[in-house]
């Protein structure tokens, strides 16, 4: 009985979530909730057919969101004002609601491929539709926001009115029962791509980045940025950025990545000259480039390979080439910035020993290779987290730092379990989205409408393919926001012989722009209340610092060598020119060329338009790019050289 009460008491420790930690009762639930469905997700994805059970796709969806669908009525509150420290009678009714509502249809999963169900199904499968339709829209409410729930309230709702719109907006129309069989049975909605994705490829990797978490992945990434650039000028800031592209290439994360590594970058930072703006600003574009940074990155990318039907890895490797340009033009402009104010690195003595740190964190790196070489290896690629996590678990036990705890354990899986539930709501309304569109025929039509609207101009195209990504972006999730783009602009991009990954790429980092562009900025949120500094203020600064990102994506559009893709003569080419390019444009926007030193308004002008040019992957225009680059760098040293001659003079 003590052993009992006492493992009670470690897994409520352990719990995060007051609502359920402080319940015996709905802990247990909890847990059963949050373990039961990996052991289904292990057992289905590693087809190791324990019990004798195999479920067809449709029945294994339906199983994980009636695990995960309930919690989230159990862990989020319908409002702020709703009670956080208890769980309310009605929302242990729609967990409950949900829970049978979801068994019900996975126990029916192949009488609903047989039959036809979206079509025609018993009453009792129609009514149930409509209680999935509204649950996974006031799931969506909770767990993400408004913006979100209305999107997808208007387009799950657009087959009831398809036929009354006008010209290309004009669709096929379906009765409201007819409708909502179609959400919650059909393959195109709310058991669609989005949440196939999360169910087969995302479960693994998402454990993977939180195990990493919590055996001491973040502290020794930031002890190994460091080791290596802690002592250059504005040390501190370059550890953020290292750190962050470190951690967040392995967990995919951005919020979670600002509270991990920024809790130690930013203060060093301001101790060092900072100013709590500018250090929040950097902290937040570095994590903010963890979605773009293989080999794990975020939720997005994992759905942008199943839309493209290729590997994953073949996305982790198309996007290298842009996520490091990004990075550069993030280190560039903080050197500058440290140079033109005169900020030194950090202390010898505060700094770990490379050596060392090495030493004691050497597996993190073993885990990297691991992960690689599976994603690489493998015929599927849903495994190779298990494996990488499998290796970070055993790896850790041997030493007391990284060996976890009880209540370690318990924080693992109340994380995974918010994070899965999180994404199963938004991932749910997203294909509520999908479904809206597909069945009514719009989102073809909508497409062949575009390309006819700019001429076929790419140019035009890709303008108006940014601003929709980048408007949808301020109001919905990420992951969200590109699905929906994915589905309505990428078709018409790729019309005009835009290369495919190109396209989804590019609607996908516009999308991630709301990250550090306010007045979302959810990195920036983050950050600046770590750095008490002015929201708006320190998301100014980010736009500035993550200019590249903005940019970045009309370079590989135009050309596909930026994604590894034709001759390796051709990717070096490209890339040495987007690289002159992203120097000398990011050291016009912080004011300062190494060589010259502060640069006056003029020349920061040229040298943003030479480097754009320079950058942008056509012969001419590089040319032209380069020889501005040149005229103006030696029109801005030549004073430079002359004042140190003349002080050279009189010194002698």
């Amino acid at each position: 009985m003590e052993m009992s009460s006492g493992w009670l008491a470690k897994m409520k420790a352990g719990l995060k979530i007051e609502r359920v930690r402080n319940n015996s009762f709905w802990a247990v639930v909890f847990i059963l909730f949050s373990v039961v469905p990996i052991l289904f997700a292990i057992n289905q994805l590693f087809r190791l057919r324990l019990f004798q059970v195999t479920l067809i796709d449709n029945a294994y969806l339906y199983y994980i969101l009636m695990f995960y669908l309930p919690v989230v009525f159990l862990i989020f509150p319908a409002t702020q004002g709703s009670p956080q420290n208890r769980v309310p009678w009605y929302d242990a009714v729609l967990f409950l609601t949900a829970a049978i509502t979801c068994g019900y249809f996975g126990l029916h999963g192949l009488n609903i491929i047989s039959f036809g169900w979206e079509y025609a199904a018993p009453l009792t499968a129609s009514l149930l539709s409509i209680l999935l339709w509204i649950l996974i829209i006031e799931a969506v409410r909770r767990a993400s926001d408004l913006g979100l729930m209305l999107t997808c309230i208007i387009f799950s709702f657009y087959p009831l009115v398809a036929h009354l719109m006008p010209g290309f907006l004009k669709g096929q129309s379906f009765d409201f029962l007819t409708t909502a069989r179609l959400h919650a049975m059909g393959a195109n909605s709310i058991v669609g791509l989005p949440l196939f994705v999360l169910c087969n490829l995302l479960i693994g990797f998402i454990l993977f980045g939180i195990l990493l978490q919590y055996t001491g992945g973040g502290t020794f990434f930031y002890n190994l940025a460091s080791a290596l650039l802690g002592r250059s000028r504005g040390g501190a800031a370059k550890i953020g950025i290292l750190g962050s592209a470190f951690f967040g290439m392995l967990s995919g994360s951005t919020v979670s990545n600002v509270v991990a590594i920024g809790s130690m970058t930013i203060p060093a930072m301001k101790r060092t000259g900072f100013s709590a703006h500018y250090a929040a600003a950097i902290e937040s574009c570095a994590s903010a480039g963890g979605p773009m940074m293989p080999p794990v990155m975020g939720a997005a990318a994992f759905v942008m390979a199943s839309f493209l039907n290729v590997p994953y890895i073949e996305v982790a490797i198309a996007a290298a080439i842009p996520a490091f340009l990004y990075f550069l033009g993030l280190f560039i402009q903080v050197d500058g910035y440290a140079a033109k104010t005169g900020l030194k690195g950090l202390p010898k003595n505060e700094l770990p020993p490379l050596w060392r740190t090495l030493k004691e964190g050497w597996f993190y790196l073993g885990v990297i290779l691991v992960m690689c070489y599976f994603l690489l290896s493998l015929t599927v690629e849903a495994w190779a987290p298990f494996y990488a996590g499998a290796a970070l678990l055993v790896l850790s036990i041997f030493k007391k730092q990284t060996r976890l705890t009880w209540i370690s354990l318990f924080n693992i899986i109340s994380d995974l379990t918010k994070t899965l539930a999180q994404l199963v709501a938004i991932l749910g309304a997203a294909g509520l989205l999908i479904g809206g569109l597909s069945v009514t025929g719009v989102a073809l039509s909508f497409s062949r409408e575009l390309v006819a609207a700019v001429g076929q101009n790419s140019l035009l195209i890709l303008v108006a393919g940014a601003l929709t990504s980048f408007v949808l972006g301020l109001g919905m999730p990420t992951t969200a926001c590109y699905i929906f783009l994915a589905v309505v602009m990428v078709p018409a991009l790729v019309s005009l012989n835009i290369n495919p990954m190109g396209a989804h790429l590019f609607v996908f980092y516009w999308g991630a722009l709301s990250d550090i562009t306010p007045p979302t900025a959810l990195c920036v949120a983050a950050a600046s209340g770590i750095a008490g500094s002015n929201f708006m203020q320190t998301g100014w600064t980010a736009m500035r610092l993550g200019f590249i990102k903005y940019i970045v994506p009309f370079f590989f559009v135009y050309n596909a060598a930026l994604l590894t893709y034709g001759a390796l003569r051709e990717i070096l080419v490209a890339t040495s020119f987007a690289v002159i390019g992203v120097f000398f444009l990011s050291s016009a926007l912080e004011g300062y060329l190494w060589g010259v030193g502060r640069l006056k308004l003029v020349s920061r002008f040229f040298l943003i338009a030479g480097g754009i040019l320079t950058a942008f992957p056509e012969w001419i225009s590089s040319l032209v790019g380069l020889l501005i680059l040149v005229l103006t760098t030696v029109v801005s040293y030549v004073p430079v050289w002359a004042k140190r001659k003349a002080l050279k003079v009189r010194n002698e």
